[in-house]
């Protein structure tokens, strides 16, 4: 692989082309300064706006969310897994049918492996704008978002009307829904109940892990993050694990798929059959299937760097061991 092929692969922070009209509270007050980004796959963006910027199929997606301080992303819920972790600033993530259940506080670096079927929201109460990396579970993201009911509500009365086609419709741009197209129904009280109230005792021991708690751990061997096996158990179709510079090697080695590198921390130099390049602090690479490769931190300092890989396991509800 030529180094112009490999960049063709790597989304760099600076080149991420957001969307500000990705959801139905695009233009609720509160949420109207959120941007939403597709970084590979489709994601779950129900705008015609959204870029997409590595559409090839990886068994999972790779988005990401920047918001300022005070902005809030609504309650929703997803059929596959939803992992976050934290690029940069301070974020409440909070969750139930009104986002009372439960909450945790999460720094750079923390990644949530946030259990399907639970409504969840996320809002940065840090001081400065902040981003934050997603994985969602299979190449179709679970097949799109569940809102909630009393954001489709609040959404009437700002403008955007949301498809049961999963397409946003903006009435202060002039549209409308089309006259074969109904609006998007809301869950009713008899669905609701299927959407449990999870304490943060439940949660958060289960489904959060610390930044610094994997610095330690990783002092000799990446660690395994999300897998069977993982710190986090579970097996959403794809396994995350965590390295550090202790535990980096130059080995060359491949897999039978794509994977991904994104650093959280740090400079990486990527070594592949035919070239090398750098990688910077929330920079996505796409590493091709069968490309024998290396990463290594590229200048001294702290350096922490998340690799993301699908398995045979199907996307769908959190796995429960047994």
């Amino acid at each position: 692989m030529t180094p112009h092929e490999m960049e063709a692969r790597i989304v760099r922070y600076g080149d991420l082309k957001p969307c500000k009209t990705a959801f139905i509270d695009a233009h609720t007050p509160g949420s109207d300064q959120k941007e939403n980004f597709t970084i590979i796959g489709g994601g779950v963006s129900e705008s015609p706006d959204q870029h997409v910027h590595i559409s090839i199929p990886h068994g999972f997606n790779i988005g990401a969310a920047g918001q300022p301080p005070k902005c809030r992303n609504s309650l929703h819920s997803h059929r596959t897994a939803e992992v976050f972790f934290v690029l940069s600033g301070r974020w409440r993530f909070f969750w139930g049918r009104y986002g009372t259940a439960g909450e945790v506080v999460m720094e750079a670096g923390d990644i949530f492996n946030i259990p399907t079927g639970i409504f969840r929201g996320f809002e940065n109460i840090g001081t400065d704008y902040g981003m934050i990396m997603a994985i969602l579970g299979g190449d179709d993201a679970g097949g799109g978002v569940i809102w909630a009911p009393q954001v489709i509500e609040a959404a009437k009365d700002h403008g955007l009307v949301l498809g049961a086609n999963g397409k946003l419709y903006d009435n202060k741009k002039g549209q409308t829904l089309p006259e074969d197209v109904k609006p998007m129904p809301l869950l009713s009280e008899e669905e609701l109940k299927q959407f449990p109230e999870v304490s943060s005792a439940d949660v958060v021991p289960n489904h959060v892990a610390r930044y610094w708690d994997m610095v330690a751990l990783a002092d000799r061997n990446p660690v395994k993050v999300i897998g069977e096996h993982g710190i986090l158990r579970d097996r959403p179709g794809f396994e995350v694990d965590f390295m550090t510079r202790k535990s980096a090697s130059e080995e060359m080695h491949m897999h039978d798929r794509p994977s991904v590198l994104m650093p959280v921390r740090g400079h990486w130099r990527l070594v592949f059959e035919g070239g090398e390049t750098v990688l910077n602090p929330g920079d996505t690479a796409s590493v091709p299937a069968g490309l024998s490769h290396a990463a290594v931190p590229s200048m001294t300092g702290e350096a922490a760097l998340y690799h993301v890989i699908g398995t045979d396991d199907p996307a769908g509800p959190t796995w429960k061991a047994t």
